[in-house]
């Protein structure tokens, strides 16, 4: 017996705050032309997410596309066993590409981790034929232009789920990319991990090479700390984890040579279990097993123009512990590369007005020309749609007056999101517009490391709306921090025209400026009674803290959990850019 069903469900949904109006080119905490996230409303709001079951004899899986395609359930039916860790909460935390990330089931991400659609949704398709059922889902996505499709499909007998993930280059250009597949399972101290032999990288703290038979945990209560582990050279090609007091557990399989990364995430017992407990409702824990084409997320591989990638693996729930060196590939016959579809861009309201201009463009009637966005709207020139280069500069060319420097402007960050950061400051520098100002502030001082130019830019900027903006105000007190004490005053009018908001990154500028007026106890104490939000692979806070330390002759504090930063060495391709 082959079912599916189509059905809409209500979740409690958290609201994202946006960063700002400034585009996330050369922002370490963002992806280009995507939009960041600052804060996570404290209050959930009601929203409908459209969800798609299928199950054979054996398991029942359930997919929501607007989760970004992520798996939310993998249930085994005859002893009625939940192999996925799902919140029945949407409640994104800070976590990159797009701090922006919700977890639990089973996430797949292209082209970084995590998925910069993670909490979005794509397009879906669903097709029979005599032997398997067959759930698809997908996009164009809206970085580089490039195609993912992930297929997940049961045949009747089947009691393990099959993943096909298909990715695909059609641009000019090469392209780099990262891809996991990151399934959320519920832990407890029990959890045991069923995870191969061999060396493994281990990655908390510190940064070193263990031999896992010899140094590895064995349950979740042997780890007391955030720890991810990557094999090497594993000597078998399954891994799960499984529950004793739950009798319920998921195992992988794939073909090393199409899927060699394997990867054990966990928050551990005691100190660190609060990361997890910020995306759910009760604080029930979860931890992550992973499988990707690559070996770990240190690196990124590249996307040839026209290629194809593609690989297979296998889900498995159980309620009984396995024996991982005894699970055996399966090979279900699986239609043909040529009928898994291919989708275009998932989201009309990100791609339809840069579409409409590239029509506009390529009929040659500016008379179809559209409005640029306006301030009030964080819609970027999409930097996938490679031949919106020439669209914009000829929007430029067919406008005059603001309506000129709002095309100046998004023909600049289009530049910029392409790479081309030397021509999108000098579009910039012709547009009046304060985001361009913005903008090339930004530019000057990631890209570039000049502080001065790029604080010449931020005082280009004329409407309050755009200068008071937090993003803005703390964009610029970088630049102008890098400028040494010659700009302590500017820095403080600045700081002191906002000091009545309550928003935790301005607070983190505010204990920069009091250190580097040389009050160390009074940054303390803004650090100390700022309320942050957790925020993974950011370290700021913490260099600020240790400064701090330091000039007040203190012990250095082991842990710093409450600045709201992990202790992780800093290890991975998780950001397009560096801290400028």
């Amino acid at each position: 017996m082959l079912e599916c069903a189509e059905s809409t469900e209500i979740l409690l949904t958290h609201p994202l705050i946006p960063s700002g109006p400034i585009p996330t080119v050369y922002d370490p905490d963002g992806l280009y032309p995507y939009e960041s996230y600052c804060e996570t409303s404290r209050r959930p709001v009601l929203k409908k997410y459209r969800m798609v079951s299928i199950e054979s004899d054996s398991i029942r899986v359930k997919i929501c596309p607007d989760l970004g395609g992520r798996i939310c359930s993998l249930f085994q039916k005859a002893r009625g066993v939940e192999a996925l860790f799902f919140p029945s909460v949407v409640r994104p935390v800070r976590i990159l590409p797009r701090q922006s990330f919700t977890g639990g089931g089973i996430e797949l991400s292209f082209p970084i981790s995590h998925s910069p659609v993670v909490t979005a949704p794509v397009l879906y398709e669903i097709t029979r034929d005599q032997a398997r059922i067959y759930v698809s889902c997908g996009e164009r996505e809206i970085r580089f232009g490039m195609h993912w499709t992930v297929e997940y499909s049961l045949g009747e007998k089947d009691d393990f789920l099959t993943q096909r993930t298909i990715f695909f280059n059609p641009d000019r250009d090469p392209h780099p990319w990262m891809s996991w597949s990151n399934a959320g399972v519920p832990s407890r101290p029990d959890t045991e991990f069923h995870f191969p032999g061999g060396p493994v990288l281990r990655h908390d703290s510190e940064l070193r090479n263990i031999d896992w038979m010899a140094e590895g945990p064995r349950q979740q209560s042997d780890l007391r700390q955030m720890s991810g582990f990557f094999w090497k050279n594993p000597d078998c090609c399954a891994f799960g984890v499984f529950t004793p007091s739950l009798s319920a557990g998921l195992y992988h399989v794939a073909d090393p040579g199409q899927v060699p990364g394997i990867k054990l995430w966990s928050d551990g017992i005691g100190r660190d279990e609060a990361w997890v407990s910020q995306y759910t409702l009760d604080g029930k824990q979860c931890l992550e097993m992973q499988a990707g084409p690559l070996i770990d997320q240190s690196v990124k591989d590249v996307l040839e123009p026209g290629q194809s990638l593609h690989h297979v693996e296998y889900w498995i729930p159980s309620a009984t512990p396995r024996n991982i060196q005894q699970i055996s590939l399966p090979h279900p016959t699986l239609r043909s590369l040529d009928a898994v579809p291919r989708f275009g861009w998932a989201r009309n309201e990100d791609v339809s007005l840069w579409l409409q201009l590239a029509s506009a463009h390529k009929m040659g009637d500016s008379g179809q020309l559209p409005d640029a966005p306006d301030m009030d709207s964080n819609s970027w020139a999409i930097s996938g749609i490679a031949e919106l280069g020439k669209a914009l500069a000829w929007a430029v060319e067919s406008s005059e007056g603001t309506k000129r420097d709002k095309w100046l402007f998004q023909h600049g960050a289009w530049l910029a999101g392409r790479g081309e950061a030397d021509a999108a400051l000098k579009v910039l520098a012709s547009s009046a517009d304060d985001r361009a100002h913005a903008l090339s502030g930004r530019i000057w001082f990631a890209k570039h490391g000049n502080p001065r130019r790029a604080a010449a830019c931020f005082r280009a900027i004329e409407s309050d709306a755009i200068a008071l903006h937090p993003q803005v105000i703390i964009a610029r007190d970088k630049a102008l921090a890098a400028l040494g004490h010659e700009t302590l005053d500017e820095r403080r009018r600045w700081l002191d025209a906002v000091s009545a908001l309550d928003d935790e990154w301005i607070a983190e500028r505010r204990a920069s400026l009091l250190l580097d007026s040389n009050d160390p106890q009074s940054a303390m104490n803004v650090l100390k009674n700022t309320r942050f939000q957790l925020v993974h692979q950011r370290y700021e806070r913490t260099r600020l803290w240790r400064q701090i330390e330091a000039r007040l002759g203190l012990q250095p504090e082991r842990f710093l959990g409450w600045l709201g930063e992990d202790d992780l060495a800093e290890f991975g391709a998780y950001r397009e850019h560096s801290d400028g």
